[in-house]
């Protein structure tokens, strides 16, 4: 990206931190700040974790993870220590720190392991996991399937081709949650329809950490084939709210009539987060299907 003053990344940072403007405004503003990268992006960015939107702060937390840079291992460790803060906010902030990968990380990842919170106890698992294979594998990573979605992920892929294999491992309950991942992501890259199928089927067993990993894969796809396991969940009203929203923003990354038009009944849903995540999933959808070159779009907006 071509030099940005100082300036205008603060500039763009108010939008973020702007708590009277539309969540959409400030989610494409959150991107754009991500994109642009560095101290001062991620100094903006960490001002928001006191909003009173848990999908925001968990959307903060996600993109300092992507960032990997260093210089948000303090602050995401504040995150996960803080009670107070929602458990998918909590969870978020672990598994960036297992995205950026530094044994600066692991303390805190271990004293939180097993934290009350599933999903907080089990991400940490993970981020270990994680920031140990980097450190300790034999695999070589370039024998691993490329990632064609330029995410850092929980976990590497799995070294494995077959689908059927993978889909056994990744429904088995009683494999470690990092192998499940690898299978998850594994499967992903695969793409076919028979991954997908794979992929969807396991919607439905595991906890709400794995699941909600399920759906962010599936959004990842962009697949019309996930769409009717995505909206069973999201119309599950017994299912883990943490699902539920990341089937919303899969949809949403979809966007096709049928994604769209589910998207709109669930836009006020008792849950915040299930809500929220509809208006965003939502200005997706508009997005999608718009001429427009870039969704995190601030930059040309911000004054």
């Amino acid at each position: 990206m071509h030099f940005i003053t100082e300036e205008k990344i603060h500039n763009i940072g108010n939008v973020l931190n702007d708590e009277s403007r539309p969540l959409k405004e400030r989610f494409r503003a959150l991107f754009t700040l991500r994109n642009i990268g560095g101290p001062i992006a991620i100094d903006n960015i960490s001002r928001s974790f006191n909003d009173p939107s848990a999908l925001l702060k968990h959307e903060l937390a996600y993109c300092l993870g992507q960032m990997q840079d260093k210089e948000a291992i303090s602050i995401l460790i504040s995150v996960l220590e803080n009670k107070d803060q929602e458990p998918m906010v909590r969870h978020e902030a672990a598994e960036a720190l297992g995205a950026i990968g530094s044994e600066e990380a692991v303390s805190c990842l271990q004293k939180y392991k097993n934290d009350s919170v599933m999903e907080v106890a089990e991400t940490c698992e993970l981020a270990l996991n994680r920031i140990d294979w980097l450190k300790n594998s034999n695999e070589n990573s370039s024998i691993l399937s490329k990632n064609p979605y330029s995410s850092v992920d929980p976990a590497p892929p799995a070294n494995i081709q077959r689908v059927s294999q993978l889909k056994s491992i990744l429904i088995n309950e009683k494999a470690s949650l990092f192998e499940r991942y690898r299978a998850m992501f594994a499967l992903r890259n695969i793409g076919s329809k028979d991954a997908i199928e794979a992929l969807g089927s396991a919607l439905k067993c595991g906890s709400a950490l794995f699941k909600h990993e399920i759906a962010f894969v599936l959004g990842q796809i962009q697949h019309k084939d996930s769409v009717p396991y995505l909206i069973e969940s999201l119309q599950d009203i017994e299912e883990n709210e943490m699902v539920r929203h990341e089937c919303a923003e899969a949809l949403g990354s979809i966007a096709t009539d049928e994604c769209i038009e589910i998207l709109n009944k669930y836009l006020d849903d008792s849950k915040r987060v299930v809500k929220e995540s509809c208006i965003i999933a939502l200005d997706m959808c508009e997005y999608e299907n718009s001429p427009e070159f870039q969704y995190a779009n601030t930059l040309s907006s911000a004054s």
